[in-house]
């Protein structure tokens, strides 16, 4: 019992850490790292999707798969700037609602394919965004 409980506490303190870190990392970000932050957080959540689409967990898929659509509409799609991006950011916008989609049919259907599609188009989007900031770093 008391393992248990020691365990229990360094879990919360461990995830407390983690937050920690993660707050003082978006604290310091320019525009382009919490862009990067983003797409690792959507990537990370349709991988943990996938891990527990696999199990057979139900409830934590669908937790992870909101958690990476929240992160699409609310982060990615939100942060277009549609005056100044124009046609780039119309069919970035374009694309993020069809990740959505993706997402959307691989929670409803279980649908592993439509998850690897959604992960696909991320990381590409994720690794040219990654670009554009290594060659911008280095002016």
């Amino acid at each position: 019992m008391t393992a248990m409980r020691g365990a229990a506490a360094y879990g919360r303190g461990a995830g407390a850490y983690a937050r920690v870190g993660v707050e003082s990392g978006v604290m310091s970000a320019n525009p382009h790292q919490l862009i990067v932050m983003l797409f690792d957080g959507a990537q990370g959540a349709i991988r943990a999707a996938r891990i527990h689409m696999q199990a057979g967990n139900t409830a934590e898929k669908g937790k992870s798969i909101s958690k990476a659509l929240d992160i699409v509409n609310n982060g990615l799609l939100a942060a277009l700037d549609m005056e100044k991006g124009g046609e780039i950011a119309e069919r970035l916008g374009s694309l993020y609602e069809y990740v959505s989609r993706l997402l959307l049919a691989a929670n409803l259907h279980n649908d592993q394919e439509s998850l690897d599609q959604a992960e696909r188009l991320l990381d590409d989007i994720a690794s040219a965004w990654r670009e554009i900031g290594t060659t911008g770093a280095q002016r």
